[in-house]
């Protein structure tokens, strides 16, 4: 007997209606999540767009950041602080999810609209990736429609698709080059083969790639990520402080969920003989109101029930002065400014009066 090749068993519309049929569902529901998310922003949940709302989604865009890897966190830095950047891109961003997940569903230019699928699940990996606190919730999203939107590509529309019809109606559509790789002529059962194990192995390495330097386990120990999703944490950096206790300090909120925002309870400025300044709950409060100077508009330092929040993202230059009464003398030397939370984890700094 010789060897046993599809080539031998069926034809190729007949691949083409197997494969089609095969992956209906994936593709159905592949395009369902991006016409989800586009329809909500457009149509049923248009304030998501709306710079003045509550729920504008350059706060998410914000929330991602410290945790955007290839760069991106420098980039969506440099977006976030010119706000019609900002709302171009979300409308760019949601368009695209329109249009991916609509072809998809419809099954026109299901080839184009599979790529466009997986442009969007690498922006999500990249910006979003690091998220979620017990199971990598966004991590998990970009991995699954990575792979669903390879499968689409190889297996191309099948006969239940717009795509199908155009090339039953327009039968010269299948010498086309564009239409081939955008729309959906029908692959061959060794093109098919080609192309499923190629994209199958950069599945997999899309998959388990960024999964180990997100939370190990891969080639390494199991980690809370580069940049925690669960615990907040603050940076500080760039302090100044001055002979009457005046203490100003650059804070980025650029760790843990953005889920709730971060609390902080104290600041404490501490020298060699002990503590020189501080400032806890309601002193905080008053001592930062008017003098806090945020880099962002969206997510911010503010004052709080506590003393300061901060939503995820958030970075201001904050200046407190003593407490009304509070004769302070600071020397020279070294310093050491610190950020307590309301769970008792302390950030800190260091800074030299001269």
């Amino acid at each position: 007997m010789g060897r046993y090749t599809l080539e031998q068993t069926y034809d190729q519309p007949t691949v083409f209606r197997m494969t089609g049929a095969a992956v209906l569902a994936v593709r159905l529901i592949l395009g369902w999540i991006y016409w989800g998310g586009g329809t909500r922003r457009f149509i049923y949940a248009p304030k998501k767009l709306d710079p003045h709302a509550h729920s504008w989604m350059a706060n998410k865009l914000q929330g991602g950041m410290p945790g955007a890897v290839l760069g991106l966190n420098h980039v969506l830095s440099h977006i976030l602080q010119h706000p019609a950047l900002v709302y171009w891109l979300l409308v760019l961003v949601s368009a695209a999810e329109l249009v991916s997940g609509l072809g998809l569903i419809l099954g026109v230019l299901t080839r184009a609209s599979a790529m466009l699928s997986i442009a969007l699940s690498v922006s999500l990996m990249l910006v979003f990736g690091w998220q979620g606190a017990t199971c990598i919730d966004e991590w998990t999203m970009a991995a699954s429609t990575f792979a669903m939107g390879c499968t689409i590509f190889v297996a191309g529309s099948g006969t239940w698709a717009i795509d199908s019809w155009l090339l039953r109606r327009n039968p010269h559509l299948a010498d086309g080059r564009w239409f081939r790789w955008l729309g959906s002529t029908p692959f061959t059962a060794r093109e098919i083969e080609g192309w499923g194990k190629g994209l199958a192995v950069v599945a997999a390495a899309f998959t388990l790639v960024s999964y180990n330097y997100y939370r190990g386990s891969i080639y390494s120990k199991f980690h809370s990520g580069p940049v925690s999703a669960g615990k907040h944490h603050v940076s500080l950096s760039q302090a100044t402080l001055h002979k009457d206790g005046r203490v100003k300090v650059l804070a980025y909120l650029n760790g843990g969920t953005p889920a709730v925002p971060s609390h902080i309870v104290a600041v404490i400025v501490k020298g060699s003989g002990g503590i020189v300044e501080s400032w806890e709950g309601q002193a905080l409060r008053r001592a930062a109101k008017g003098h806090i100077k945020n880099i962002y508009r969206y997510n911010k330092f503010e004052p709080g029930l506590f003393g300061l929040k901060a939503k995820m993202g958030a970075k201001a230059w904050i200046t407190l002065k003593p407490a009304t009464g509070t004769a302070v003398h600071v020397g020279t030397g070294r310093y050491t400014v610190v950020f307590e939370n309301i769970n008792g984890k302390q950030f800190q700094t260091e800074v030299t009066r001269p």
